[in-house]
Formats: C-alpha cells, structure tokens, sequence
C-alpha cells in the first residue's frame, strides 16, 4: 500500500444519465477511483443532477430521430465515431436501441442511490440500461427493476430518497451556479475538469495537493 494511504478526496460530479460524454467520464473516473481506493483512499463522490433537454418527452422516442434532427447528415459519422471511443473504453454502445427520454425520474432515483449509499452502482447501471441495452430510463417499472439489480429501494416502495420537489431543486441550484453543460468533474481543493477527460487526468486530479 503507498504512502498516500489514509487520505481523503471529495468529489462533486454533475452529469446526465442521457449524455454520451458523460457516460464516458463517468466510466474513466471511476477507473482512476478504484485505484487511487486500492492504495487505501477514501473517495467520496455526490453526483449533481443536470438536463441536456428538460423538454425530452417522458414517454420516449428513438435516439436515432433525436440524432437526425440534430446532426442531419453527420448523425451516421457522429455514431459511428462515438461508439469507436466508447469501445475503447470497454463500453458497448446501441444507439439505435436506445430511447431518448426526460431523465428527471432517473435523476431522482439516482439521488436516492446517493441517500442509500448505492450512488456509483446506480449510475452505472443507468448508463448501461440506457446505451447498451435499450431500456427506457424514464419508465417507473424499468426504474423500478433497475433499482433492484444494485439493492437500491426507490422512494415509491418506502426507500428513503428525496420526492420530486428536491429533484426540481436541485437541478434548478446546479443551473443557477452557471452550469449548461456536462459532465463537470469538481474534487474539493483540486482541480475542475469539464467534458470526458482520460482516465489519467481523473487519477491526477484525485491526488490534490490541497
């Protein structure tokens, strides 16, 4: 075990449950925080909430219609470019499967993950649900399911997370600190990183010299 052992890092990480990038960032810091906790670190993550579209639909549509009228013509190379870097990182991305949805009751449940002391499993359990396996992140039952895959209770069984208004809340306290886009990484005394930086700025940035 290195010298370093015993030492702490807080970690503030916004992002969304329906953003690509975010998925990556998500996937590479929690690499550099296995390590940095296998040399006896303690790395405590709270993950804000943030919405790429607020207005996205609650019952869904496909993400392929979402790409066309965003990205036109380029909507193909954009896929195909983004699921090359994901799998890079170990990840498989189904663009055409996924549905493109309001993430507010994904975002609630992740927060009630964060009360539960299950935020990390439930993060990545809705990242892969939404990109690999084509699950509408947005629907109570699949929430419900997914929930039970990481030993999250959701707050419409009795598990303790906060109610709908908290979510708003809180969404609304990340938009008004200047935030309008994700991912951001913040580590207390260290460095900000924003967008999918690598695996090797995340280890950096969780050795604060602070």
């Amino acid at each position: 075990m290195s010298a370093d052992t015993g030492r702490a890092v807080r970690v503030e990480f916004v992002l969304d449950l329906i953003c690509v990038h975010s998925y990556l960032a998500f996937t590479r810091f929690e690499k550099a925080a296995a390590l940095r906790r296998a040399d006896g670190w303690t790395i405590e993550v709270t993950f804000r909430p943030f919405q790429i579209d607020a207005g996205a639909p609650e019952e869904g549509e496909p993400l392929t219609e979402r790409h066309r009228r965003d990205f036109g013509a380029d909507a193909e190379q954009m896929v195909h470019r983004m699921t090359g870097i994901a799998a890079r990182d170990g990840l498989r991305l189904e663009f055409d499967r996924a549905i493109f949805v309001n993430t507010f009751r994904a975002h609630q449940l992740l927060a009630t993950g964060q009360r539960q002391g299950r935020a990390e499993a439930i993060t990545e359990r809705l990242f892969r649900a939404y990109f690999s396996e084509g699950r509408n992140i947005g629907d109570q039952g699949t929430l419900a399911e997914l929930a039970a895959d990481v030993g999250v209770t959701p707050v419409a069984a009795g598990g303790n997370g906060p109610e709908p208004d908290e979510v708003a809340a809180a969404l609304t306290a990340v938009r008004d600190r200047g935030i309008t886009s994700v991912p951001l990484v913040r580590v207390k005394d260290g460095p900000e990183l924003s967008g999918a930086r690598s695996e090797e700025d995340y280890l950096k940035a969780l050795a604060p010299t602070g």
